[in-house]
């Protein structure tokens, strides 16, 4: 057995493929294929979010957490004429958002938050997204 090194992985700065077959790679090595996509998101403003966006995963449901700070997701009616479905997620909560139900993500306060979703079917994160963009203090 060949010994692999176990290196820090800074979550806010990369995004992870948990792939079939239990392997976990880093978004700069993930390459194409199947599992699912692990990101660590910090959510100054809504911008770093693209709060403005709706955005649905076809392929399988979506896990947001909130790590710590508060953040709203906003949910589109599922039939017509509906209102906007808002929940709210503070500090160590989290949301399962259905397949293909369109959502956005809007932070009250500074926040981080950890998002699960397939990565077939998903458009990648952008650099926002995977927390380039924006960073915690002293993490800059």
């Amino acid at each position: 057995m060949t010994a692999v090194p176990v290196t820090p992985i800074d979550l806010l700065g990369s995004c992870l493929h948990l792939r079939p077959g239990g392997g976990i790679r880093t978004r700069a090595d993930a390459g194409p294929g199947d599992g699912w996509r692990l990101t660590v998101v910090y959510a100054r403003t809504g911008a770093d979010v693209h709060a403005g966006d709706w955005q649905a995963h076809p392929e399988a449901e979506t896990l947001v957490s909130c790590l710590v700070g508060m953040v709203r997701l906003h949910l589109r009616p599922e039939r017509a004429g509906g209102p906007v479905e808002e929940v709210r997620l503070t500090a160590g909560t989290a949301a399962v958002i259905p397949r293909g139900r369109w959502h956005r993500i809007e932070p009250d306060i500074p926040s981080t938050l950890l998002i699960a979703a397939r990565a077939v079917g998903t458009p990648p994160a952008s650099p926002a997204q995977a927390g380039l963009a924006a960073r915690p203090p002293g993490r800059e």
